[in-house]
């Protein structure tokens, strides 16, 4: 299997410098030098997260309402430059390839090869993908999936398809007759769409753009603003020069949530004079959030207990359910086990309760590094738990804030891609367009896994994304892959899962977000769900690299119609000319969501869907927000402990979204030419005999009998809680078992893999 790495080049030392500033412009600059057309790029760059513009493809952070001038961060500027390369990746490059050897390629060579310009088949006996003209894939694909069981089938869906795409491809998929409709949120924040609607009856976040100008308190858990959404960095700059605390737990220092420079300050820029992040910076063990909540939580009613008006047991009374429970599992942990299983002190818990009993209205952030967890679920109702102890659910300024990675991937699962059909309004479905939907439950990501792995999986359809490389126990996914009859991706780049494909596969090239999308009425519009529950309408603005390329949603409506039998209530066609008509279909199934949606989709600052939650109305089986309390202090209760294995966190580079990697680089943490890292605390690399700079192998400790093991780490001193390390993902995802994932959601428990840690083999052979 092909890894990420450029080692011959390979050096790491400390970086001084802050997120933004000067080391985010030169690596923009370098990113435009090299896809080409720096000057036409930057100048459409200008459009992006504007009213009459394109949403980034990137993460999915709030729009403002008044921009800045560039609204775009280091990233999302990456990701646009990296779909609007002049590269391309067309009939020509694939006739001189054979897929087995473009299998040996790193995947950000693949990508870094350019745009994807024509439909491919794959041919057997050349073992190449060979040009295929649009009307005939379409009907040999519409052919192969009439011939399969449904059920066998799954739709993939990634974070960038757009809102119309999103619907029509589930519709697509119910009338097929499947809820096979697992996406991205599946390996990331499906944790937080089960937690939530259990304690506060939404599966979003409560928090809204405006909420930062009102807060005077933000807990950030688990979450690498500074790589993943750095676009928040001026909100939370803007919060802390108006005094606002905020008090950070993560495993890692990362430099975002330390200090920031903003790249569009010019006095900034010119005095490199950062803006302290955190006030508090509490470094966690992995997995140790729920204990250190419980702390903060134990110190706060203690407190209470004492002198009285720590808690609002107003809101309490009037609005929650399960308090008393909550209060008296807190008391009932010692300090000493908190200490323990958290990483922190007593002293530092009572120091963030200290800073949250004086706060008024507080915000909770939190990212993957609370959902990716066994026990994730209750991760996120832990802090639901803390904002409920003040009344933080219902309150200008504050609420709880989960940050979804992908542009879109909030918004797929507000218009149906879902594998639960009890989430999809299936009897509206049946209405408005005279078919039975199915009602069994469909396939998740593990699901679909278990179910490739078993032979039981026979096509799969992906909408975006690079599922192969991206899912846990890759290698035994890629083995059992291939043993599908179908596979097609719709895909803007070449990736692995395009070479790791079925005995019928296809690569369908589509439009990128950023480019003109023009179809028989005229230009069309797209819209997009950002973190915080608005919805925004993108236009794309640059010319379509090749005229050989179709829109996903013309895309889909092909595929529906060379699969289903007519339906006179569905215009697959009239769809597809004007998306206005796909948008009234929308607001049709969902009228409270997406009332008046085409006048309201290009509002400043988009608008907003109602959150009942907001407005302390609580959808929930009691009737009011509910207080959880977990089944221990293990967020990872099931998994090994012993001292010679650690802890594995998997992260990201600010080099890289997702599995797209733009370059072997992590500036923050001063890595470069390399991502075959293993980063350790000193002391443990000592307690393992070990020496900082040597090669290392890593295997996973997992009593199923499969041997997970992956060789060649460079082993480099970090600081890094003791019985924890770190390394990239998706590189490691081979060894995460894909049963290891969290109870209730199935996301894979990719913060927290057991696994030990030996001198490389290859090296203990040549001493």
């Amino acid at each position: 299997m092909s890894s990420q790495t450029n080692d011959g080049n390979a050096r790491i030392r400390d970086y001084g410098g802050p997120a933004g500033g000067w080391g985010s412009v030169e690596s923009l600059a370098e990113i435009l030098m090299r896809e080409g057309s720096p000057l036409a790029v930057a100048a459409d760059l200008i459009h992006q997260n504007k009213a009459d513009g394109f949403m980034c493809v990137s993460c999915a952070w709030a729009k403002p309402a008044h921009p800045h001038p560039f609204e775009y961060c280091e990233n999302g500027a990456k990701a646009s430059a990296w779909e609007m390369t002049h590269k391309k990746t067309g009939p020509d490059f694939f006739a001189a390839h054979a897929v087995s050897e473009l299998e040996s390629w790193p995947d950000h060579d693949l990508e870094e090869h350019g745009r994807l310009t024509h439909p491919m088949r794959w041919d057997a006996a050349s073992d190449k993908y060979v040009e295929v003209d649009w009307e005939a894939a379409f009907a040999e694909i519409g052919r192969e999936l009439k011939a399969l069981d449904p059920n066998s089938v799954v739709f993939y869906t990634s974070g960038r398809a757009s809102l119309e795409a999103s619907y029509m491809y589930q519709l697509f998929a119910r009338m097929y007759g499947t809820n096979n409709l697992p996406d991205s949120s599946n390996m990331c924040h499906e944790s937080t769409s089960v937690a939530l609607p259990d304690s506060i009856g939404v599966p979003v976040g409560t928090v809204r753009l405006d909420d930062f100008d009102k807060t005077d308190c933000i807990f950030f858990f688990g979450q690498n603003v500074g790589t993943n959404s750095p676009r928040m960095l001026h909100q939370l700059q803007d919060a802390r020069m108006r005094g606002v605390e905020i008090i950070t737990f993560n495993p890692l220092r990362e430099r975002g949530l330390e200090r920031f420079v903003n790249p569009q300050a010019p006095l900034e820029m010119l005095t490199n004079r950062p803006t302290q992040i955190s006030t508090q910076y509490h470094q966690v063990k992995a997995g140790g959030d729920t204990a250190a909540i419980f702390g903060i939580a134990k110190a706060l009613i203690a407190a209470d207990d004492r002198v009285g008006n720590i808690l609002d047991h107003a809101f309490i009374a009037e609005h929650t359910h399960g308090f008393q429970e909550f209060r008296e599992a807190a008391r009932r942990y010692e300090w000493a086990q908190l200490e323990a299983r958290s990483g922190l002190s007593r002293a530092e818990m009572e120091e963030a309760a200290e800073v949250y009993a004086r706060s008024k209205a507080v915000i909770g952030i939190y990212g993957m590094g609370l959902t990716q967890h066994r026990a994730g679920v209750d991760n996120c109702k832990m802090l639901v738990n803390l904002l409920l102890l003040r009344g933080n659910i219902g309150r200008p300024g504050a609420g709880i804030c989960p940050v979804r990675g992908h542009s879109n991937v909030q918004g797929q699962r507000t218009v149906g891609i879902t594998e639960k059909p009890e989430l999809a309004p299936l009897d509206k479905l049946k209405e408005l367009y005279g078919f039975e939907p199915p009602r069994e439950k469909g396939l998740s990501t593990v699901d679909a896994c278990e179910g490739i792995i078993k032979g039981e999986v026979k096509a799969f359809i992906g909408l975006g994304g690079n599922f192969v490389r991206a899912v846990p126990d890759t290698t035994i996914i890629e083995e059992a892959w291939r043993k599908q009859r179908l596979t097609v991706q719709i895909s803007t780049k070449l990736n692995r899962s395009h070479l790791i494909h079925g005995e019928v596969s296809f690569i369908l090239p589509c439009l990128g977000r950023t480019e003109v999308d023009r179809q028989a009425t005229g230009p069309q519009a797209v819209s997009t769900e950002d973190s915080t529950a608005y919805i925004h309408g993108s236009r794309g603005v640059r010319t379509p690299v090749a005229d050989t390329i179709l829109s996903e949603p013309k895309i889909i409506a092909e595929m529906a119609k060379h699969t289903l039998a007519p339906n006179p209530k569905v215009d697959w066609d009239g769809w597809v000319a004007d998306y206005a008509k796909i948008r009234d279909a929308i607001e049709a199934t969902y009228p409270e969501q997406f009332k008046d949606f085409n006048r309201r989709m290009f509002e400043p600052g988009g608008f907003p869907r109602p959150l009942a939650a907001r407005e302390r109305q609580w959808k929930t089986k009691t009737g009011k927000a509910n207080f959880h309390v977990p089944a221990g202090l293990d967020e990872d209760p099931d998994m090994v402990s012993n001292d010679d294995v650690f802890l594995l966190i998997t992260v990201r580079s600010n080099d890289q979204f997702n599995t797209t990697v733009y370059g072997y680089d992590d500036r923050f943490r001063g890595i470069q030419g390399t991502r075959r890292v293993l980063m350790m605390n000193a002391a443990d690399i000592a307690l393992l005999s070990l020496k900082d700079g040597e090669m290392v192998d890593l295997a996973t400790v997992a009593d199923d009998g499969v041997e997970r093991r992956l060789n060649g780490f460079r082993l480099t001193a970090y600081d890094v809680p003791r019985g924890c390390c770190w390394a990239y993902y998706p590189e490691c995802n081979p060894l995460i078992p894909l049963w290891h994932h969290a109870i209730g959601s199935k996301v894979p428990a990719a913060k927290s893999v057991p696994i030990k840690v030996c001198r490389s083999a290859a090296t203990a052979a040549a001493a």
